[in-house]
């Protein structure tokens, strides 16, 4: 059955799905729409706004490209080669791939978003390059339905904006630790069925062989070597481009760097964390200065869907907030819901905001101001109402193709090659998140 789902999604998005392009351009328009029918603001408002925020992501928009730059060059690095081809080879057929692809990136992304996003789609290559008849496909869908673990992991980026001072909703909602939020009865019981769970739903989505689309064989094709063999004349500045020297003398200060930042931090990990982590491993690991640089190079070309989307959905970011179409939508669940439904209804609405705003920072922004007030009047526990906000982010990536550009730009595939799975993923999904918010 969940197979036959999975088919009809898969066929429905092969049909109906633009390229994330097109349907950012779509939701531009319809949040256009929907602010001028629904809110007091004018058409003239709403061109200001969108073209105010326009660039308001362009440092996160550099950091989602160095995720994906960083991440690939690491692992074109002849040590990590072998390292994943190690693990990759534990699979043996197609069904242990699934299962493993799935298992490790939901892992991944608990620890870190991230993280997580770049090793799954990595990971999926290499399982795919070493077992014979795999749904490329499925296992690169199946990386990003790991995805769906993060905001409830240790990077979730409400849970730990609601406990650190300073952030936006703290006048209203006082500070919320990590104890009410990741470390929670309910989210615990969330994330371990999750981690858990879709390894086994993946492996109900695979197709007989015959049903199975071919992809590029050039796809899967191992990256040329970057390393260079100097001829005896060559130049000091060839020498210094391939010195083993300069990229040690560079990874010790960068790894020295990184050792006091976990001294002074603990273990709070962000995302430039994660990417000097990253670019200090593979300059490591590349072992010359110009090795890195052509591995950048080759990992560079995946970036172009990150460069060109990611200030539409800026703009459609502010349009929402200030239009105020944003809390609209989310009080119009709000409104209806008491005590024992409005963490459901409040992670659905999340959701649904979701399609126009699909970043978990400027989520909490959109709707905290409207979800902790009405939480507080209800009697609502805090840590719920935010991490149901947090839950209704992560389930609607299934259905909104931004979060899967990364993976997409590393695996060489489009977005509608792997949508209609991971919609039958958002069905799967929500029902765990429901138990866990309505039960726990």
């Amino acid at each position: 059955m969940v197979s036959s789902i999975s088919k009809f999604f898969t066929k429905m998005v092969d049909r109906y799905l633009p390229d994330p392009l097109v349907f950012a351009m779509i939701l531009t328009l319809l949040i256009f729409v929907l602010g001028f029918a629904l809110t007091p603001k004018s058409p003239m408002d709403l061109v200001q706004l969108w073209g105010d925020g326009f660039w308001n992501l362009l440092a996160f928009s550099m950091q989602m490209a160095l995720v994906v730059v960083t991440g690939h060059a690491l692992a074109s690095s002849p040590l990590l080669r072998r390292w994943m081809g190690k693990v990759a080879s534990i699979a043996k057929t197609p069904v242990q791939g699934v299962l493993l692809v799935t298992f490790v990136s939901a892992f991944a992304c608990i620890l870190n978003w991230g993280f997580g996003l770049v090793v799954g789609a990595l990971f999926a290559r290499e399982v795919a390059r070493r077992v014979p008849k795999s749904d490329y496909r499925l296992l690169i869908a199946s990386a990003y339905i790991g995805f769906l673990t993060w905001h409830g992991g240790f990077s979730g980026s409400i849970p730990l904006a609601a406990a650190t001072k300073g952030n936006p909703m703290e006048k209203l909602a006082g500070i919320i630790p990590i104890s009410e939020t990741i470390f929670s009865p309910y989210n615990i019981f969330i994330t371990l069925v999750l981690l858990v769970t879709l390894p086994f739903l993946t492996r109900l989505m695979m197709r007989p062989e015959n049903e199975i689309i071919a992809v590029d064989s050039d796809l899967l094709r191992e990256e040329p070597s970057t390393l260079r063999k100097l001829p005896p004349n060559a130049s000091f500045a060839e020498k210094l481009e391939e010195s083993r020297v300069l990229a040690y003398i560079i990874g010790v200060l960068g790894l020295a760097y990184i050792i006091i930042y976990f001294i002074n931090n603990g273990a709070k990990i962000d995302i430039n964390i994660v990417n000097l982590i990253f670019m200090v491993l593979g300059i490591i690991l590349h072992g010359t200065p110009m090795s890195y640089m052509r591995a950048v190079k080759a990992a560079a070309v995946g970036t172009a869907g990150i460069i060109a989307q990611f200030p539409f959905y800026a703009g459609i970011q502010l349009m929402m907030d200030g239009s105020g179409l944003g809390g609209l939508i989310t009080n119009l669940f709000v409104n209806i819901s008491n005590v024992h439904t409005f963490p459901i209804l409040t992670f659905f609405s999340s959701g649904l905001v979701n399609l126009a705003v699909p970043s978990g920072g400027g989520h909490w922004v959109v709707q905290g101001p409207f979800v902790i007030p009405a939480a507080k009047e209800l009697g609502v526990d805090l840590g719920k109402a935010s991490m149901a906000v947090a839950y209704g982010e992560a389930w609607m990536n299934m259905a909104q193709p931004f979060w899967a550009l990364p993976a997409l730009a590393i695996a060489g595939l489009k977005a509608r090659d792997i949508m209609g799975f991971c919609i039958t993923a958002l069905i799967y999904s929500g029902i765990i998140f429901c138990i866990g918010l309505y039960f726990f």
